[in-house]
């Protein structure tokens, strides 16, 4: 008996029908099915309840983790249902595509030619335009899924017009030599064969091709050692993906249609309506109703079969979106598309590191999710701080499974606010990650110390230190500290030494919080801060605004630094070399401006001192941009800070009161300069605060000219359309 050819479309789930009744009409003795011949010995597993899709085959080279593909399944696809059906039945499953090791050989990688794309055409693009279709994808729903039975010679013949009208591509045709190779093995085998494959491949399995030919072209391909695993997929992911299999856009849809046995539409309509209640949207069973009826309404216009997604989505958007797109972008998020993540058994075989996460992941009772959740954790419970310290560890791996929130990214506090999102990818990097530990913390403590021993800049030493603070790796600390010693005196770049503080004082000043050791590390900061003391002045000199502007927030950053460190001997050090550069002759404006205000704000000068420094960038001889840089550095930080800071707000009030008639037309645009530079609305409230007056400031309570305040009243009157006088002044 000749063997039989399924060509059926990657994920869809009108083909995963089709197969498994053609299947189940006429039980084959083997069953081939497109896919990596490494994987044959974890085909057992879809047996198992714990392998929930969507899942993926994973594979990667054991010498290098990071040549890895998959090849993802979801529930409707038809690849996994005909291998759930022949697992059930006891039927032999094969897969027959080219070998993955094939494909990570470098010297025997087969690329097509740069001149021909790797796809000529999209095959089911050419069969839906050929039938008066501009969308692919609703062609196969007319044609396959709402009709539930694809006529397998039908696709064949369609296929075969148009492989023969396009120039074949060299990838296409290893792949293929090899499937024919596996196909006429298994034919001496066994007489009843039965073929799964993309439907593109189709002609090729039915041509008549010599042995030969095949045999010549996959002589002398050399195979990488290679491993495989199941893996959890998403339907996010899915959706996007770009590899095996091509992507569905609408994952959420399809396994709707697969698992939904009558009442599609209906059915989807209420699940959507469950999403818009969820987010607080009144939506009622009318509105169901009336968005099936408008639904089955446009279909028939449209001489449909059966309402579609595009159908069940304009209708939604018309009568239960009121028209809102973010609305309809919701639904699309949730349902098109979907938010669900597959599962494999525990006992699947894996790297040590990824068995010790998921050992971690269910003591803590951290599951991973496809879509984002927000987690709010307390570093006072023990629970919390042990997720904390595992979020910390896995992102030293380059598995970014949680992002701080921009909300609350310090150390100081006794909360973390995380973003958490699983992606399938993370999966390879763990892979990888095995390769520096069998456990996450001795992965991660080997791979600090590694960064450590090569780090090049003192910048990224103690970017490390701060590391071992969040993800509690005591066993890295005294080798990333003594790196942290070693490149501390070696460089004499002032910049690069007021970057390292800062993390430095959080670390000392947070490390109880985190219940970490920090021994040690007081007195590399100490030295730190000394060094930087001592070089500040000479840094200082001859600077250009660039440099300028770079040495200020350096500056700032000690400055803050400083506040946290327990030590008031370093703070009183640092103050002093502040004072004594703030007045040193011939200082760029901008640091200058940012020292005073510094001092300002420490309690070191008095508001008399601070406006007589801010008089001195105007006198007679100073050049603008100077007098523009001090008034820049002196103000710098935002507006919002005039708007709440009283004292200073009237500290700036009496000095711009106080500049001569004849200077202020000059002092303008460096105040438009320095003003400009803060948001709308701080400017905003800062004139409110000043136009409705300052308590405790003298021009709060000066007598009004009437006569002035009249003066504008005709031209008010007039734009107004009113009559307006004053009483007291006031209009």
């Amino acid at each position: 008996m000749p063997e039989r050819i399924y060509g059926i479309r990657h994920h869809g789930p009108g083909s995963a029908r089709a197969v498994v009744r053609e299947l189940s009409a006429n039980p084959p003795e083997v069953l081939l099915i497109e896919g990596p011949p490494e994987a044959d010995d974890l085909v057992r597993w879809v047996a198992d309840d714990g392998l929930e899709p969507p899942v993926a085959l994973l594979g990667y080279a054991v010498d290098d983790p990071g040549k890895a593909a998959f090849w993802p399944f979801a529930v409707f696809s038809p690849e996994w249902q005909a291998i759930r059906w022949a697992v059930g039945h006891g039927v032999r499953v094969r897969f027959l595509d080219l070998p993955f090791a094939f494909r990570i050989a470098p010297e025997t990688e087969s690329r097509p030619d740069e001149d021909e794309p790797p796809r000529p055409v999209d095959p089911i693009g050419e069969l839906a335009a050929a039938a008066g279709y501009d969308d692919p994808e609703r062609w196969w729903e007319d044609v396959v899924e709402h009709r539930g039975v694809p006529v397998f010679e039908a696709i064949a013949e369609a296929m075969t017009a148009i492989r023969e009208t396009v120039p074949e591509n060299p990838d296409d045709l290893l792949r293929e030599a090899y499937m024919r190779s596996v196909l006429r093995e298994e034919r001496r085998a066994h007489e009843d064969v039965a073929v799964v494959c993309g439907a593109w491949h189709v002609p090729a399995l039915l041509r008549k091709v010599p042995v030969k030919e095949d045999t010549a072209l996959l002589k002398g391909r050399r195979r990488g050692k290679v491993a495989f695993t199941w893996v959890p997929w998403t339907y996010g992911r899915l959706a996007s993906w770009s590899g095996y299999g091509a992507g569905v856009r609408s994952p959420g849809w399809y396994h709707h249609l697969f698992t939904t046995g009558d009442d599609v539409v209906p059915r989807w309509l209420v699940d959507a309506a469950g999403v818009l209640r969820a987010e607080g949207v009144p939506t009622s069973s009318a509105h169901v109703i009336e968005a099936a009826r408008l639904a089955e309404a446009l279909a028939t216009l449209r001489g449909r079969p059966l309402a579609g997604l595009a159908e069940v989505t304009e209708a939604a958007e018309a009568v239960m979106c009121d028209g809102e797109p973010l609305r309809t972008e919701l639904i699309s998020r949730r349902l098109v598309v979907g938010e669900r993540l597959g599962a494999v058994p525990d006992e699947m075989p894996a790297v040590p590191l990824v068995r010790d996460l998921t050992a971690r992941q269910r003591s803590l009772r951290l599951k991973p999710e496809a879509g984002d959740r927000n987690l709010d954790l307390d570093l006072r419970q023990d629970n919390d701080l042990r997720r904390s310290r595992l979020l910390h560890r896995l992102r030293i791996l380059d598995v970014p499974w949680g992002e701080r929130t921009a909300a609350r990214r310090g150390t100081g506090t006794f909360r973390e606010e995380w973003r958490l999102s699983w992606q399938p990818e993370f999966a390879v990097r763990l892979v990888e990650g095995g390769m520096w530990g069998t456990t996450v913390v001795a992965a991660a403590t080997a791979r600090v110390t590694a960064r450590a021993g090569a780090a090049g800049t003192l910048a990224e030493v103690t970017e490390l230190v701060e590391t071992c603070l969040l993800a509690d790796l005591a066993e890295a600390y005294p080798a990333v500290l003594a790196a942290l010693d070693r490149r501390a005196a070696l460089d004499a770049d002032v910049h690069h030494l007021m970057a390292a503080i800062p993390a430095l004082a959080r670390t000392l000043r947070y490390g109880d919080v985190r219940r970490s050791d920090v021994a040690g590390l007081a007195t590399v900061t100490a030295s730190l801060l000394a060094r930087v003391c001592a070089a500040l002045p000479s840094a200082a000199g001859s600077l250009s605004d660039e440099a300028a502007r770079r040495l200020r927030d350096g500056m700032d950053g000690v400055h803050q630094a400083v506040g946290l460190l327990a030590d008031e001997s370093q703070r009183e050090r640092w103050l002093a070399t502040v004072g004594a550069l703030a007045v040193r002759p011939g200082l760029h404006g901008l640091p200058a401006g940012r020292l005073t205000r510094l001092l300002l704000d420490a309690g070191r000068l008095d508001g008399a001192e601070v406006r007589r420094r801010l008089r001195l960038p105007l006198t007679v001889g100073t050049p603008p941009a100077h007098a523009a840089a001090w008034v820049e550095g002196f103000l710098s930080g935002g507006g919002l800070l005039l708007v709440h800071d009283e004292a200073l707000l009237a500290l700036v009030d009496d000095w711009l009161a106080d500049i001569p008639a004849d200077t202020f037309e000059a002092v303008l645009p460096l105040l438009r300069r320095t003003f400009g530079a803060f948001e709308a609305g701080e400017r905003r409230a800062i004139g409110e605060r000043v136009a409705g007056g300052r308590s405790g400031s003298a021009d709060a309570t000066a007598e009004i000219d009437p006569a002035r305040a009249a003066e504008p009243l005709p031209v008010l009157s007039a734009l107004l359309g009113r009559t307006l006088t004053t009483v007291r002044g006031q209009a």
